[in-house]
């Protein structure tokens, strides 16, 4: 990996609330309005997270506020009406956890906010135990990086080293996160793998590649190339 990586421990907050397994619905709504937080990690005597408690949760209440107190014992209760009937984090929470390690990359935390549906994520260490929270707007921190910054690094990590001649006749700029890439590069090969190298970059929204090739002699058609060979004066030879 080159350059500058940024880890889950670069951006998360560490202050983070929890709640006890045994708190009560009321405290539970009123953390999250006091807070501003729509979702809160359950951890037990530990500090080891065992579940997460978000609103939605919360709101099965609300949802199932009509049906009929006895209706799970004439017919399968619909999914979510136990947690209707939660008065406690540990009934309410959803368990196990979707949980991330303070050493996971950015990359990997937005990959698994996505897929699981998640707006944060509790961080915890190998042992379980809770070290802080990363939620989108953590995330999305990182393309507050200079633009300064990202061209530096583009140019000590990727081209110089990627390059056949490193930066002579490469021009790089960089504005509003979008780099920018021009100029003729010796081996087009190295091109897709340049700008791949450049999109990973921490803090690039977007690569406009613009490298082109040395200049070459086009081919010429076969009757022009006759007659350019005809004009060359004969060489000559020595007994």
């Amino acid at each position: 990996m080159h350059g500058t990586v940024y880890t889950v421990s670069d951006v998360m907050t560490r202050t983070v609330v929890a709640l006890a397994a045994g708190a009560a619905f009321k405290e539970i709504v009123r953390t999250m309005e006091g807070r501003r937080i729509s979702a809160l990690p359950v951890v037990d005597t530990g500090n080891r997270v065992i579940g997460v408690v978000s609103e939605a949760d919360l709101l099965r209440k609300e949802e199932f506020r009509d049906s009929a107190p006895d209706r799970g014992q004439r017919a399968r209760p619909p999914a979510g009406l136990d947690k209707a009937r939660a008065v406690t984090a540990a009934d309410l929470m959803t368990a196990p956890a979707v949980t991330v390690y303070p050493d996971a990359t950015l990359g990997t935390a937005a990959r698994v906010m996505a897929r699981r549906r998640v707006k944060r994520l509790p961080v915890v260490g190998d042992d379980g135990v809770l070290r802080g929270i990363v939620s989108r707007s953590d995330l999305l921190r990182v393309f507050l990086r200079p633009d300064e910054a990202i061209e530096e690094e583009v140019r000590r990590d990727v081209l110089a080293g990627r390059l056949p001649d490193g930066l002579e006749g490469i021009d790089v700029a960089v504005r509003e996160g979008v780099v920018r890439l021009t100029g003729r590069v010796r081996d087009t090969s190295v091109v897709p793998l340049v700008l791949r190298l450049v999109r990973s970059v921490e803090g690039v929204v977007d690569v406009r590649g613009e490298l082109t090739g040395p200049p070459h002699r086009p081919a010429l058609e076969p009757d022009l190339a006759q007659q350019e060979d005809s004009e060359r004066p004969a060489s000559r030879t020595s007994v």
